[in-house]
This record gives C-alpha cells, structure tokens and sequence, in this order.
C-alpha cells in the first residue's frame, strides 16, 4: 500500500537535552501505528516536526512523499491532529465549532454546515449538537476534537495522547471511532499512555525511550522479545513481598498491583513456583502461564515505571 510515513534520521534537541536523536521510521498507509515510551521520549515532538508545528535540527520526514520541512503547506492539507488537550471554544455548540472548523478549510457556509453535521452523527453528538462545548463531558469534548481533526477529511491523522483522563468507557467509544477512520482509508500515528490501547489498536509499535527508538514491530513481535511466556500469580496482599523473594531464583520476579509474574520456560515453571511458594509458606490465590502483556514488554525495554506522556519532548 506504500508508505504514508517516512522519517530518515531525524535529530532535534532542546539546549542540551536530545529529544530525538537519529530516528527512523516506516509508517504503512492505511493502518494503526502506534509510538510508546516514558516521559521525555520524545514521541510528542516527533508528532509536532511531522504535524510542521516544529522544525528538526536535521534529517527528514516525509507525510505521503511531501517533506515536512520544504512543503509543508501540502503536508498541512492531508493531516489532521488531535492534541493532549481539547482545542474548542467553549463559549461555541460542538457544531458551531465545527462549522467555523469547516470555513476556516475554505468550505461555504451550506457546506460547512453538511460537513459538521455529518462529523457530529459520525461521533454520536447529533443530539448534543446544539449545546454549548462548556456543558460536555470530557468524553464528549474529546470526540468533537477529534471530529474537528476530521474536517479536512485527513489521510494522515496525528493521535496525541487522545484518551488522556477519560474513563474507560469514553476511551472504548474513542477506540471504537479510531477504527472506523482506519477502516475508512486513513492512516492514524498514535501516541499513548494507555499501553493496552495501543496493544489493541495498533498494527505496529515503535518503543522510544531517550530519543532513541529502541524496539519496533508488531504488538505479537514485541511481546515474543520478552521471553515468551511468564508465570502469572495472585497471593494475599501481604505476602506479596515474600512471595516475590521466594520466586527470585527462577528469574526477575516483579509485582504489580496484585499480580506477581516472573519469566516460565515451559510448563514445569509452574510446578516450580508453586513449590517455592509452599516452602515459602505462601498460599497461592490463583497461578497461570501466559504471554507477556505489552505493559511488560515496555517495562522490560525501558526499565521505566510506567508509561505516561512527555509535555515537553
């Protein structure tokens, strides 16, 4: 299908701070990628040089073969970009907002009311259409920004951190809406803090991590990199900690929320860490063998506590 993203070496720093250094990348047309990694990765600055809000201090990009830096007034007529944070007047109706959305891309009037309304439906916000932004729902503000970054009718469409503070039920409908703009041609770059978001969506996965990508294929290739399978186990909060110790000699034990995994070879590690855990003294709630999470992929490549957003890089 060719590609709808190309990034060759791409470098930008801030004072001392290298926010990408030598970055390449190959996006697909017509799919789901995802960007994953800690704060200060660098994947918020990475969507600015190819949204042509920002300049790289070297390398290339290129948005359906236009290059960002020397055209990027052709690249700004097939992306569309939706940010951390909702870009709405508040003081205007999802549809009015739209509609100025809409004449600012060159649309008449009549047009632009069309192309509001059919956005509104696509996003389930026919009924709220008329009512001022400042009554929405966070959900329901996310959605219309997304609608906005829909005007335009994007081949490129830029996803940053598009379910930041929704509740889950906002960001299955907001998933729901991403696939259907897929489905209908669009290629998406998604940065996320929610890695099953990412795992769910995304066709492929690029990991950054200190401007560095660091890992790179697809949801199933990455979570193989993490060793295939693991042990997967629940016991009483209060012998997490022992637990853990206990399972240390079968390899790096780690505990997350209420589940403890540690690395399997095959099916016998199951029967070796219940056995550690009776020696233990620890009664075991619930064992399983399972492939890795892509939460523990990110965590085996970055060594980082979790996966929240940059602001800055």
């Amino acid at each position: 299908m060719g590609q709808a993203i190309v990034i060759e070496k791409l470098r930008k720093s801030f004072g001392k701070t290298v926010a990408l250094a030598d970055v390449d990348l190959q996006v697909s047309a017509g799919v789901v990628y995802g960007l994953l990694g800690p704060n200060g990765a660098g994947k918020t600055t990475a969507v600015r040089i190819l949204a042509t809000l920002m300049r790289a201090d070297s390398g290339r990009a290129l948005i359906d073969g236009h290059d960002v830096a020397r055209d990027g007034e052709a690249v700004r007529r097939i992306i569309g970009l939706t940010g951390q944070y909702a870009a709405l007047d508040e003081a205007l109706t999802g549809r009015e907002n739209l509609v100025l959305i809409a004449r600012l891309h060159g649309l008449s009037a009549r047009d632009a009311r069309r192309r509001a309304d059919a956005l509104l439906e696509q996003v389930g916000l026919s009924e709220a259409a008329l009512r001022s932004v400042r009554t929405y729902s966070g959900g329901m503000r996310r959605r219309v920004d997304l609608a906005a970054s829909l005007v335009g009718r994007p081949r490129v469409l830029f996803l940053d951190e598009p379910t930041t503070g929704l509740d889950p039920a906002s960001r299955l409908a907001l998933w729901d809406l991403v696939a259907m703009i897929v489905r209908d041609g669009a290629t998406v770059l998604l940065s996320s803090q929610y890695l099953e978001e990412v795992d769910r969506l995304a066709a492929r996965i690029a990991v950054l991590d200190h401007g560095r990508v660091i890992a790179e294929g697809t949801p199933g290739e990455l979570k193989a990199r993490a060793g295939g399978q693991v042990v997967a186990l629940r016991v009483e909060a209060a012998d997490v900690d022992a637990a853990t110790a206990a399972l240390a000699p079968m390899g790096h034990a780690r505990a997350a929320l209420d589940e403890i995994t540690v690395p399997a070879h095959d099916e016998s590690s199951l029967l070796e860490a219940m056995t550690r855990l009776r020696d233990a003294g620890i009664a075991v709630e619930e064992i399983a063998l399972r492939r890795p999470t892509l939460d523990e992929v990110f965590l085996n490549l970055t060594g980082d506590g979790g996966a929240n957003g940059e602001k800055a890089a």
